[in-house]
């Protein structure tokens, strides 16, 4: 019969693991800066409101005398502009704090 193998995580040193455990965290931190829900809610509201200033930009007397004599999509886009806005700096200055890097217990330090 043949031995088997040495497992494969036994072959990486500490530094090996440390390393991988750091750039682990890195990739874990740029994942929730990516996915943070101001950017999504932010970038949503920046885009229709966009389409929305435009629309209201563009619109016509039939409309506007539909809503009453106020142009609600300019408005309406202006607003929406403003709240995308406020949702993207708001996460400009306020950036989410990365996690706190893992404790190891003191027993597991010296090993």
């Amino acid at each position: 019969m043949s031995e088997h193998p040495e497992h494969p995580a036994h072959r990486f040193s500490e530094q090996d693991v440390q390393r991988e455990v750091t750039e682990l965290q890195g990739k874990s931190a740029t994942a929730a800066r990516l996915f943070d829900i101001r950017r999504i809610i932010g970038g949503l509201f920046v885009i229709y409101g966009v389409i929305v200033t435009i629309t209201g930009l563009t619109d016509d007397d039939a409309a506007i005398d539909k809503a009453q004599g106020v142009n609600i999509n300019l408005w309406t886009g202006l607003g929406m502009l403003a709240l995308g806005l406020f949702f993207l700096i708001w996460l400009k200055l306020r950036p989410v704090a990365p996690p706190p890097p893992a404790a190891v217990p003191e027993d597991k330090r010296d090993e």
